[in-house]
Formats: structure tokens, C-alpha cells, sequence
């Protein structure tokens, strides 16, 4: 997290947008158990009462075989996180009798995932939900990801400046000051939410939700327009001529990676179904090999937020591509690169940053053919190979690198007439796709550009959002 600035820190009218802080956190041992056993009982919790809907489920089918009419059979059970939290308290005593062990906020947590997954699963099999399609709800092994949620009760910021509270578990110690959080929430520009505590790579972590009043500065060049075309060989190029290399932190670490992988293979490995736990040596390998992947996203991460963070404070508009990322992974030759990149992840933030900072991100048309096209007579190539790194238009003669030749199409976008950008205005929030149609692969349909209703709405109905 970066130090926040003075505007940030004093109440003001900005606006209140949700946001996470997340911390590293050094319990002790007797912690750690602790910290464990709320883990386990928010599993416990979740696996009972995915039971209970399964188990309700088969019994109406059972019925429904011997001929009992449908208005006869057992009702549905009701799988609202506020029901089966009511049935779970019915039950607590008998099912686990320790469970007075562990705070009420961890089986809580693991009533609300269970609903959740339900709630997925149905929207999935009506077809509602975007995605691939989900199947019922699995089970949660003693070995899967640890985590559990924290929404009531004595929990926040200790009064040090490296603490936390958690409920039951008392005071943990934290790897960083938490001032920064701290200083918003004693100057009244955010309000904590849940807290959820994590366990990952080695490492306890506490990560908060917090709705903060954010009042950051605009752009320090409100009216300008920058076109960013990444990829592979180069992270990301402007329209400006500038270069953004790709530090390739995954394809650096490959041959220590496959070291480790031969080294982990070599050891005995867990065997969960028949009870064989893993050898010490084994262990250690696979501990360093999870460091190793952790600090590879961590620095990842980091290149992508100082990149993202230094063109929103820059620049007032920013146009970007709709890349097909998932539709790019299935090329086998350039999955792991574009895995590595982080298309995904750059994009995202680039819309929540010019929201904060009262810009603009502009998404081009999945289909419009900033590769293609010629940036100074706008003359479009019927074929362009991935291997031809240089454009050369055969109209006006221009020779121009591929990618800044993108680049510039994409910052011409906000000047066209035609209807192929999206803008996600200041408010930051993500544009949902619409339906498709009329040339328009995402966003809204009542999008506007240069005054020119889109396509798919050609009497211009709903239009609130204009480019200059």
C-alpha cells in the first residue's frame, strides 16, 4: 500500500468506494493453533451444511420415484445463510460438540460459503451466470486453501501501530505498520468491513475491507489521451513512442522452478487418502518451491500497480483493448507468456485508478483492427502476421514499429466517429458486457462516441456520456 496524501487523510466530500488492505502477520505458535482450529471449524461448518441441502435434495428424488405427487413431497430446504446459520445452532451441540472452542464468526464464515456455492451453482445451471458452467458444490478437504471471515464482534486494528484483533484469538502481531489504515479510520475517511484471515505460501495474512472516502488529485494532464497496446515481447507500449519493457519475473525463475519440481518429485509426498503424510525433506523443498511462486506474483503485482498507478496520474483518458485473454491462453506456444503478463490484472486496474482519480478508460472494440490499420491514412491490411514486428502500410508508404502503430489507432479512438470504444466513467465501476450485436462485443450499448449514436442504439436513448 502506498503512504496516503494529505487530501486523503482529512474528511472531505470524495467518494466511497470499497477497498482492501491486507497485512502479513506473525503469530505465535499457540496463535497459529488457534488461527487453525477457526480454519477447520469453518470447513466442519461448510461441509454440514452442504449435507443438509444434498440430503434433502436426494430425499425429495427418492420420493419422487415411488409416485408421490410434487405438492407431497419434503418441501425444499431453505439455503439462505440466515436459515441454515438457525438450523446450525440447532444442531451445534450434537454435531460438534466443541464447537464453543472456536469463535461464532467461523462457522459463520463457512454457512455464508456454502450458501454462496449454492447460490453459483444455480445461477449457473439456469445460465445467468457468466463463466464456465459450475458443477454441485465439492466438499472442502482438511488440506485445501485455510481461510475464514470475521463480519461482527471485537475485531479491527490493535493499538500499536503492528497490531490486530481477532475474536477469541486475541492480539497478533503484524509484519508492517498498519498507521495507514489507522489514520483513516481515526480521521473518519474509512470504515472497516469484514476481515478475513488467510493462509498462504508459509504465511498467516489479514486482509480488511474497508469503504473509504477517497479524494484523490486528477491527472496532471486532464486532457490528455494516451493509447496502451501491450503484449509479450514489450509489457506495454503508449501512443507516445514510449516502450514499457516486460520484466518476464515467471520465465526468469523457470530453471530454478523445474530444479525444485525434480527435487520435490525425488521425496516422498503426501498420500491424504491412505493417511501417509509427507517426508521432512519434502516439506522443506516444497516450502521454498511456494516462496518462490509467492514472491514471483508478489513482484508481478508490483509492476503492474507502479505502471498503472504512473499513467493515471498522467494522463486524464486512457485506451486500452478488449483482449480475448482466455481465447489467447489456448495458443500453447504463447499461453505462458501471456499468463506471465498479466493482461487481465492490468486492465482491472487501470479502471478502478481512473476512477479514483476522475479519468477516463476508454475499451476498444474486441474486433477493431488497431493492429491493422494504418495510424496516418487509417488504410486497414486484410492480414497482418504475428511474426511482422514492423508496419508497413502499402498506401501512404509509413514503416512504424507494430505495436506503436496500435498504440496511436487506439488514441485516435477517442476522436472517431465510429462506434467501437466503451468508456468506464469516474465512477470506476466495471462495465458489464451488453448484448452483443451491431458490431459491439462488450460494454453498453447506449455508449456514445464523438456525439455519434452507437449502432445498436441508433435512436440514442439513455445517452448521459459523451468524449469530446
Amino acid at each position: 500500500m502506498s503512504e496516503p496524501s494529505s487530501s486523503n487523510d482529512r474528511p472531505g466530500a470524495g467518494a466511497r468506494q470499497m477497498q482492501a488492505y491486507r497485512f502479513a502477520l506473525e503469530p505465535t505458535h499457540d496463535q497459529a493453533q488457534a488461527l487453525r482450529s477457526h480454519c477447520g471449524a469453518a470447513r466442519f461448518a461448510y461441509n454440514w451444511g452442504r449435507r443438509k441441502v444434498l440430503a434433502n435434495w436426494a430425499q425429495r428424488q427418492a420420493e419422487a420415484t415411488y409416485g408421490i405427487p410434487e405438492h407431497e413431497l419434503t418441501p425444499w430446504i431453505d439455503q439462505s445463510a440466515y436459515s441454515l446459520r438457525k438450523a446450525w445452532n440447532g444442531e451445534k451441540c450434537t454435531v460438534a460438540p466443541w464447537w464453543a472452542e472456536n469463535s461464532k464468526e467461523a462457522y459463520s464464515s463457512g454457512i455464508t460459503w456454502v450458501t454462496q456455492a449454492f447460490s453459483n451453482y444455480g445461477a449457473s445451471k439456469r445460465g445467468v451466470r457468466a463463466g464456465a458452467r459450475m458443477g454441485v458444490p465439492a466438499r472442502k478437504k482438511k488440506h485445501s486453501h485455510q481461510s475464514f471471515t470475521v463480519t461482527t464482534g471485537s475485531y479491527g486494528l490493535g493499538d500499536g501501530s503492528r497490531q490486530v484483533k481477532i475474536p477469541r484469538i486475541g492480539v497478533v502481531r503484524t509484519g508492517e505498520s498498519t498507521r495507514k489504515l489507522a489514520r483513516r479510520l481515526r480521521n473518519g475517511t474509512a470504515k472497516l468491513g469484514s476481515m478475513t484471515l488467510s493462509h498462504r505460501c508459509g504465511r498467516w495474512w489479514v486482509s480488511f475491507t474497508v469503504n473509504v472516502r477517497r479524494d484523490d488529485p486528477k491527472p496532471a494532464r486532464p486532457d490528455a489521451v494516451v493509447g496502451l497496446d501491450v503484449g509479450v515481447k514489450a509489457l506495454a507500449v503508449l501512443s507516445t513512442g514510449e516502450i514499457v519493457p516486460n520484466p518476464k519475473h515467471y520465465q526468469k525463475t523457470q530453471a530454478l522452478r523445474r530444479r525444485l519440481a525434480r527435487a520435490r518429485s525425488r521425496r516422498r509426498g503426501p498420500n491424504y487418502k491412505h493417511g501417509v503424510g509427507p517426508s521432512r525433506r519434502w516439506e522443506k523443498v516444497n516450502a521454498k518451491a511456494n516462496r518462490l511462486e509467492h514472491r514471483v506474483t508478489a513482484m508481478r503485482r508490483d509492476g503492474l500497480h507502479k505502471l498503472t498507478t504512473r499513467l493515471t496520474r498522467e494522463y486524464g483518458t486512457i485506451v486500452v483493448e478488449d483482449l480475448n485473454v482466455a481465447g489467447m491462453l489456448r495458443n500453447r506456444s504463447l499461453a505462458k507468456a501471456i499468463w506471465s503478463a498479466g493482461f487481465s490484472a492490468l486492465r482491472h486496474q487501470l479502471e478502478y485508478k481512473t476512477g479514483w482519480r476522475s479519468g477516463r478508460l476508454v475499451t476498444a472494440d474486441r474486433w477493431y483492427p488497431s493492429s491493422k490499420m494504418c495510424s496516418s491514412c487509417k488504410a486497414v491490411k486484410t492480414k497482418l502476421a504475428l511474426g511482422e514486428r514492423v508496419f508497413r502500410c502499402d498506401h501512404c508508404g509509413l514503416v512504424l514499429d507494430r505495436d506503436v502503430n496500435a498504440a496511436r489507432n487506439l488514441a485516435a479512438l477517442v476522436s472517431s466517429a465510429s462506434c467501437v470504444g466503451t468508456v468506464n466513467m469516474p465512477a470506476g465501476n466495471r462495465v458489464r458486457p451488453g448484448s452483443p450485436g451491431g458490431g459491439i462485443a462488450t460494454g453498453r450499448p447506449e455508449t456514445e462516441v464523438a456525439g455519434q449514436p452507437c449502432r445498436s442504439n441508433p435512436a440514442g436513448h439513455g445517452m448521459e456520456q459523451h468524449l469530446p
